[in-house]
């Protein structure tokens, strides 16, 4: 498991304990599920291709992994894809231009950014039915959840804020200030800090959750979009369209310590549960690349369809799934499960666009179903 990367660059003291926590958590995580054996899955392949929506953008896979729901940006819906059987099971009417969408942990709502509407759509899952709908900043674009629910960060892509949404009320109870065109969003494991990539400045904001204002300014490359936490929270990636890169960000010291080619217009990114590798669409060259995370440098690329936009990752780390944009489906990618003879569960580690809450009880926690890796703006991409 590569998340030791996770680890390069800090104090010997801090290293340690941040490294006892790791590996305490990573213990529980594989002796609470069962290995899985290499014949399992074909490493990084597609296995199948999903018809959902028109112009397909943000993707987001549940908590217990049964289900992957996908925004149709051109048809004002959001297809709810059953990943047992890779079949369309329900379409839900949301807002005018939906892109980015992100699961609660309990897997019970579903968020929804309708970028036309101003407004975010609350989807129960239970009757695959939207229940709710609030009214945010101009153009929103992404979301992510905390990790117990309490709170969506919305990122207002006209108005250069985030809205923060109470998932009691359902009502926008902060708006905080950031960069130029805010895009992706993604929060850290501990729920202490959100990371918003600013894509007319070549920025990302790090907001502190308990004063739910920027506390750093971290420059990247050019026209960043999709952002996503590492398992652990010491890293972020972030995919800068117009570079071909992607950032590598010690959360540390809120410093960018690579920076990695993945190819032309990279979009969504998504990191894999135990940490080893990072996906990315890259939408002109109809790819997603995959990045190794020890050595930073991008291991291999799996060709898709026209146009990847969006891509998340199941929480049992055995499949990707990329929305094309081009084509009007989801490809799903099938991921090597065991590194040569060490077989791994992903259980637990993975979310989806979770974590933070806004000085909250939820903060600081790690407890909660999915709640430790970034999922962030994942699958969100836009123009």
């Amino acid at each position: 498991m590569n998340w030791l990367s996770d680890f390069q660059g800090y104090p010997v003291g801090k290293r340690a304990t941040r490294l006892m926590v790791a590996v305490a958590t990573a213990s529980a995580m594989a002796m609470g599920l069962a290995g899985v054996g290499a014949s399992a899955a074909t490493a990084d392949t597609v296995i199948g291709t999903i018809p959902v929506g028109n112009a397909p953008d943000g993707v987001a896979v549940s908590p217990s992994g049964s289900r992957a729901y996908v925004a149709n940006s051109s048809d004002g819906t959001v297809s709810v894809i059953d990943t047992a059987t890779n079949a369309l099971v329900a379409t839900v009417g949301v807002g005018n231009n939906p892109r980015g969408l992100a699961v609660n942990p309990a897997g019970s709502r579903v968020y929804v950014a309708n970028a036309s509407d101003n407004t975010v759509s609350v989807i129960d899952t239970a009757v695959n039915t939207a229940v709710d709908t609030v009214a945010v900043g101009i153009t929103p674009v992404a979301v992510a959840v905390s990790p117990l629910g309490s709170r969506v960060y919305v990122t207002d892509r006209a108005d250069g804020t985030v809205s923060v949404i109470d998932t009691a009320t359902n009502a926008v109870v902060d708006t905080i200030a950031v960069g130029n065109g805010p895009r992706g969003v993604a929060v850290n494991p501990l729920g202490s800090r959100v990371y918003v990539t600013n894509r007319m400045d070549g920025t990302v904001s790090v907001i502190d959750t308990f004063a739910n204002a920027v506390v750093d300014t971290i420059g990247v490359g050019n026209n960043p979009d999709g952002v996503a936490v590492s398992p652990f929270g010491f890293r972020v990636y972030v995919a800068n369209r117009i570079d071909g890169t992607v950032s590598v960000i010690d959360t540390f010291t809120n410093t960018v310590i690579d920076t990695v080619a993945v190819g032309s217009t990279p979009s969504g990114v998504a990191v894999t549960p135990d940490g080893s590798r990072v996906y990315v669409t890259v939408v002109n060259a109809d790819i997603v690349s995959v990045i190794d995370t020890f050595t930073n440098t991008t291991a291999e690329t799996i060709p898709v369809g026209d146009g990847p936009r969006g891509v998340a990752v199941r929480p049992d780390g055995s499949r990707v799934y990329a929305t094309i944009g081009g084509d009007g489906e989801v490809s799903v990618i099938a991921v090597e499960k065991c590194p040569g003879s060490l077989c791994f569960g992903a259980g637990s580690l993975a979310g989806a666009g979770s974590s933070a809450s806004g000085g909250s009880s939820d903060t600081g926690s790690l407890t909660g179903v999915g709640s430790l890796a970034g999922g962030g703006a994942t699958g969100s991409t836009g123009s």
